[in-house]
């Protein structure tokens, strides 16, 4: 049954509904009622995961478009409907979408060589001449490029220019030859890297002039800065020390904001974008994109097997993941940075689809999903649904508390290391500088050594081998800086010179 009627709501601690909604919406039907209610149980049980943004469509119409909990736990401001959330990696549909439109009207070919419309470029001309668009946009390419990768969504240390000199960085993959799926970030990276240098266009706003403004998402944008100044922001949280979420010690900023993870949106942004996908590019009963674009980006262009959580993978379209939840196709893509998930899903055969975006992602990658798949069994009509997902929710519940110990125990152990330095950290302090990965600074704040590579930093830690530290630049993601004699680091396995003084 196609449910006509929107709920609105915003979730506070405790439960407790924070305030009316702006305009008056008609009475929820039974399954957001039901929603709504696992939604603020879920919350309150798991408690770690400050906010989240719910958009559910059935077939041409929103059920649920709301917020729960706070967008920052410093702040308590709610969640609502309009507050903007970090989409991660599931901007990528977007971002393929945009590029499909282009090869509609014929300014690429998806499937030609990247040769054969780019252009002069610093791509090494073996990998141009084998390489296509489809080949980038589905992870079957067969090619790294770290440097790229690493300045467009950690470090941000980029511009245009400099991005279009790293493609030279661009190498054949060791282990997985090309037509092979190996999903990263790099494929749209060198996609939007070599339309901009060809087209003049930047991927921001090619996503915006080709997918943002025909769908009438005016609450998504490729700029923090402009979420910002637009309304509420999400922000990114993590465990702190001593174990209750606080804000992330590394958000997103405009430069690292990128084609493969770069957008901010609402519930009510994604449930325009769920019904687009639904209905093959009819949105509000007209059609904004041909006929025929849209579901083409959803059918699988190469072959995978793998499961992710109660969810099978059998293939990559363009910008989506092919599978199935239960006997049901599943279309979907998930992302994750720092302090924030997103779940993006929809079932072609039953025209319904699910956005789930949340503030954390220590606990909340397995809360949005068991979220999504309470509302997608409740449109089912399981029979068991309330005492199956009550024992969800209790084996999440201790696989966070085993979580939380396990950290506490982690931190303990590296703070009880010896200090793996020889020289005091004067002797160290100094710019490391390499041509591919960028320039990374090492100073001394109150006798901690700090690390800082583009807007990412860290105090350091001791390691386990002398002379090396470890750094958590993104959080819970350690790695090792080694020390190689008085001038040089080691660091993602390149060579860091330190600049004279």
């Amino acid at each position: 049954m196609t449910l006509l009627r929107v709920l609105t709501v915003a979730f506070c601690a405790g439960a407790v509904l924070c305030g009316p909604v702006a305009s008056a919406a008609p009475l929820p039907g039974p399954e957001a009622r039901d929603i709504d209610a696992f939604t603020r149980k879920a919350l309150a049980r798991i408690g770690v995961v400050p906010g989240l943004s719910m958009a559910v469509v059935d077939g041409k119409a929103p059920v649920i478009t709301g917020g729960f909990g706070v967008a920052n736990v410093e702040t308590g401001v709610a969640v609502d409907a309009n507050t903007r959330f970090y989409v991660a990696s599931a901007t990528k549909s977007f971002t393929a979408l945009a590029i499909a439109a282009m090869a509609a009207r014929g300014e690429v070919n998806l499937d030609a060589s990247l040769a054969d419309w780019s252009g002069p470029t610093k791509l090494p001309p073996a990998i141009a001449q084998s390489v296509t668009l489809t080949d980038l946009l589905s992870h079957r390419s067969g090619v790294e490029n770290d440097p790229i990768a690493f300045r467009a969504a950690m470090s941000g240390d980029q511009s245009p220019k400099l991005m279009q000199a790293l493609l030279a960085e661009t190498v054949k993959s060791a282990d997985t030859p090309q037509g092979t799926f190996r999903y990263t970030n790099t494929g749209y990276n060198l996609a939007t890297t070599l339309i901009e240098q060809r087209f003049g266009r930047d991927w921001r706003a090619l996503v915006s002039n080709e997918v943002l403004v025909p769908a009438g998402m005016s609450q998504t944008t490729a700029w923090m800065s402009r979420a910002r100044k637009g309304g509420v922001v999400a922000v990114g949280h993590v465990p702190g020390p001593d174990g209750a979420s606080s804000p992330s010690p590394l958000q997103k900023t405009d430069a690292t904001m990128q084609s493969a993870g770069g957008l901010m949106s609402s519930a009510n942004d994604m449930a325009r974008w769920l019904e687009l996908q639904i209905n093959d590019g009819v949105l509000d009963g007209r059609r904004v994109f041909p006929a025929g674009l849209v579901d083409s980006t959803h059918r699988p262009r190469v072959a995978q097997k793998a499961v992710f959580g109660p969810y099978s993978r059998d293939g990559y379209g363009l910008g989506w993941q092919t599978g199935r939840y239960g006997e049901d196709v599943l279309i979907h893509h998930f992302g994750n940075f720092a302090g924030s998930r997103t779940h993006v899903s929809f079932m072609p055969g039953r025209r319904l689809g699910v956005a789930i975006m949340a503030n954390e992602d220590f606990m909340a990658g397995e809360l949005v999903d068991l979220l999504a798949d309470y509302v997608y069994d409740r449109f089912a009509g399981r029979p068991d649904l309330e005492a199956h997902y009550d024992a969800e929710l209790a084996a999440l519940t201790a696989r966070r508390d085993k979580r939380l110990a396990g950290l506490s125990a982690s931190r303990a152990e590296r703070a009880a290391r010896p200090w793996p330095l020889s020289r005091p950290i004067s002797a160290y302090v100094g710019t490391y500088v390499d041509p591919a990965l960028g320039r990374m600074e090492i100073s001394e704040a109150d006798g901690r050594m700090k690390v800082r590579i583009g807007v990412m930093s860290a105090l350091a830690e001791a390691f386990t081998k002398p002379e090396t530290v470890r750094v958590e630049l993104s959080p819970f993601q350690g790695e090792a800086i080694a020390f190689d004699g008085p001038d040089r680091l080691v660091f993602e396995g390149r060579t860091f010179v330190r600049e004279a003084r």
